[in-house]
């Protein structure tokens, strides 16, 4: 783990964040995890099991299509749904990496509850 001072750039506030979401936050075999990580042009989902350490299935935006950026995140959503579904999850627990609940990141989240995934 980096060592704790005080944040200066975006990416390490960000970094903070994600700190203080992961205290709560914990996916387990019966309640996976579901993480979000955007970057400026992509958008990507993985739905990992902290007790055994092993990322189940993941997801982007470059395997799902075209459309605005908006779009495309509530079709990854979709998409791990559906994955997550064939492989016989179907609560999760939503973690937002320390982006705020809003734009894509909301989108990806409202896509996987269309998809049938519970939060």
């Amino acid at each position: 783990m980096k060592p704790i001072h005080k944040p200066k750039t975006r990416a390490e506030k960000r970094y903070r964040r994600h700190l203080r979401v992961r205290k709560k936050v914990e996916g387990t075999p019966e309640r996976p995890r579901l993480v979000v990580y955007r970057s400026l042009k992509h958008i990507y989902a993985q739905i990992v099991d902290d007790v055994s350490r092993r990322t189940l299935l993941t997801v982007s935006d470059l395997m799902v299509g075209e459309g605005k950026k908006a779009e495309r995140s509530a079709a990854v959503g979709k998409a791990v749904a559906e994955r997550a579904k064939a492989a016989g999850i179907t609560r999760v627990v939503f973690d937002r990496a320390g982006y705020k609940y809003h734009g894509r990141v909301k989108a990806v989240a409202d896509g996987a509850r269309e998809g049938g995934l519970e939060f």
